[in-house]
């Protein structure tokens, strides 16, 4: 069979022999002074068939399922609502859970979280996604938490972080306030709005560097924006830090070079990068189609990028395109 990711549990297969009769009949006695049954004793056929074996631990699994009858942890870590399908993905998570005893490693872990203000509907989930914090030191994690709330998050940001966030805990006070000083002196920012910053992506903290240094270089290098225009698109959308530079690069090309926004305006809505670019592009084909593809503040019939991007199609149709949900339909069929 294939080798497993879960450990090998050995459990010897019980033998049942069959002996004489020892003829050993107890009669007319009080109950106080029978005996205790024999493992030797001769049973009959019909009390052997009731007899009802616990079932024996599999000797390898590939699934967590298996074991969830024979573990109080796994059992009452699925009442919480773990998914272990989603948890035996994880490296070594599925050994770490059935090393761990509920009472002795889990229940404190638990505690903690509900202190720090994770939901009791939440703590499911959040295992699911980080179930290694269940053998972090109490100690440490409450270290990490008295660091944050120096940093003055209130209690409720620290919950909405470390719920949004659930690997959040797991790092160090050096990590953190490497990551905290890092979007403060990279971006320029303040103080208070490097904490609401990451308080809104809290993943910020989490996500590795590489990545995020490679946005805000296409950002100034390659799309053309300077310094304070990308510190100002970070702090109202700060999932541009963590999007696909492909997409970044393809939305920006569509938005300035096909549809005329210059940097400024991007600037003021950058939420707009948060859009789908096939919602843009057949938005606005269709006012350019009804010769309403007016996105200059200064002119009559101005459309704002927000506009443009964030309403229901019914809305966008009726009151930005003057026109009809039909008109819009039968107009995508012919692109």
């Amino acid at each position: 069979s294939p080798e497993s990711n879960l450990p090998s549990v050995q459990q010897e297969q019980v033998k049942v022999e069959t002996l004489p009769d020892l003829n050993a009949k107890i009669l007319d006695e009080d109950w106080d002074d029978i005996p205790p049954s024999s493992a030797l004793e001769v049973i009959s056929e019909e009390e052997a068939v009731q007899i009802i074996a616990e079932p024996l631990l599999p000797i390898q699994s590939s699934t967590l399922r298996d074991y969830v009858d024979h573990s109080e942890t796994l059992e009452k870590l699925v009442h919480l609502g773990v998914d272990l399908s989603q948890v035996e993905k994880r490296q070594k998570a599925g050994q770490l859970l059935l090393t761990l005893d509920f009472e002795k490693d889990v229940k404190k872990i638990l505690l903690f979280l509900k202190d720090v203000g994770v939901e009791d509907d939440q703590l499911g989930p959040f295992l699911t996604k980080n179930p290694y914090i269940l053998a972090e030191d109490l100690e440490a994690l409450e270290t990490r938490v008295a660091y944050l709330k120096s940093k003055k998050f209130g209690k409720s940001e620290i919950a909405q972080m470390v719920s949004r966030a659930p690997y959040l805990l797991l790092f160090s006070v050096e990590r953190l306030d490497n990551r905290l000083g890092f979007f403060k002196n990279e971006l320029g920012l303040s103080v208070k709005k490097t904490k609401d910053l990451v308080i809104r992506l809290p993943r910020l903290l989490t996500g590795k560097l590489e990545p995020i240094k490679e946005n805000l270089q296409v950002c100034q290098i390659e799309l053309g924006f300077h310094h304070n225009e990308i510190q100002q698109i970070v702090y109202k959308t700060p999932k541009i830090l963590t999007a696909s530079k492909k997409r970044l690069k393809q939305t920006f090309d569509y938005l300035h070079n096909i549809m005329g926004i210059p940097h400024h305006m991007l600037t003021r809505f950058p939420q707009v990068f948060n859009s789908k670019l096939l919602r843009i592009r057949e938005r606005h084909m269709f006012l350019a189609f009804l010769g309403r593809a007016q996105y200059d503040p200064a002119q009559p019939s101005y459309i704002s990028l927000d506009q443009l991007v964030s309403l229901p199609d019914e809305v966008f149709c009726t009151e930005i395109a003057k026109a009809s949900m039909q008109d819009f339909e039968k107009f995508l069929k012919t692109l």
